[in-house]
């Protein structure tokens, strides 16, 4: 199945995708659905209403976690020149940063160097602690698309990055969870990012370094992860960063990144 977030007049709620309309369900929001039992509840049935020009919300509206890999694509690390990492490399962000699938990035008036990064996200549907990479797998309630639009010239200005990772308003997530029963194969999916109608980003995701189960053993070592935490898996090669010259995401740019058996972002960036 595939879940939303929806906003309405009374506040958020969690949905289900049938066809072309959103079953409303028992729950504020799929961050709430997952702390429950959400394969009972997000089969139910409950109202219904059209799709088509649903208001979503980032489809974990506020997680406990947000955590970022860097340099997981065999493509990406060998583009950057920083080799292929022996362990992931992990990142966080805050609930600000994260917005809807079809909201507007914020690019701030501090920062002339904003980029762009297709991701496949996990979205956890049950505790891990110290799991093994079967146990691992068996957490992950399904997968979302977002885009780690990150701020160059603040992310490299010392070696840690978190401070071009975590601005306000620039991290769209959705537009849905996917449970992994949506795909034939939940390990090679497609991946694409177009800016401006030009795709910048192609690739599967069958190129990770680290799969989701390893991500998601890893960081249960250092930390509970709850349901509902998101975790981005990184992003492949193609940022504007890499390009010749340079290329940067502007005011009134159009971005799109999708994944196949998922669903698209659409986002409009817009100075504030």
């Amino acid at each position: 199945m595939k879940l939303v977030t929806v906003r309405t007049a009374d506040g958020h709620r969690a949905a289900r995708i049938e066809g072309d309309a959103l079953v409303l369900l028992d729950a504020a929001d799929v961050g709430a659905l997952l702390a429950g039992d959400w394969r009972t509840t997000g089969a139910a049935d409950g109202p219904r209403i059209p799709l088509a020009g649903a208001d979503l919300a980032p489809v974990v509206p506020k997680p406990e976690k947000i955590i970022c890999v860097g340099l997981n694509y065999r493509s990406h690390a060998e583009e950057t020149g920083l080799g292929i990492p022996e362990y992931p490399t992990i990142f966080a962000k805050y609930t600000r940063a994260i917005i809807g699938p079809y909201d507007d990035v914020q690019l701030p008036p501090n920062s002339d160097r904003v980029d762009w990064e297709a991701e496949l996200t996990i979205v956890v549907g049950e505790e891990l602690r110290y799991a093994d990479v079967a146990t691992a797998a068996k957490g992950i309630a399904g997968y979302t698309v977002a885009n780690d639009v990150s701020m160059r010239d603040w992310q490299t200005r010392t070696n840690q990055w978190l401070q071009g990772k975590t601005f306000e308003g620039s991290t769209p997530v959705g537009p849905a969870v996917a449970t992994l029963d949506e795909f034939d194969n939940p390990d090679d999916l497609h991946l694409v990012c177009e800016v401006d109608g030009v795709i910048v980003q192609e690739t599967r995701t069958a190129d990770l370094i680290f799969s989701p189960a390893e991500i998601l053993s890893y960081i249960s070592g250092i930390i509970t992860l709850v349901p509902g935490d998101l975790i981005l898996t990184g992003t492949p090669s193609g940022i504007g960063a890499r390009k010749d010259p340079p290329q940067y995401l502007v005011n009134g740019t159009k971005v799109r990144t999708w994944i196949d058996g998922i669903g698209e972002l659409s986002n409009t960036c817009v100075a504030v």
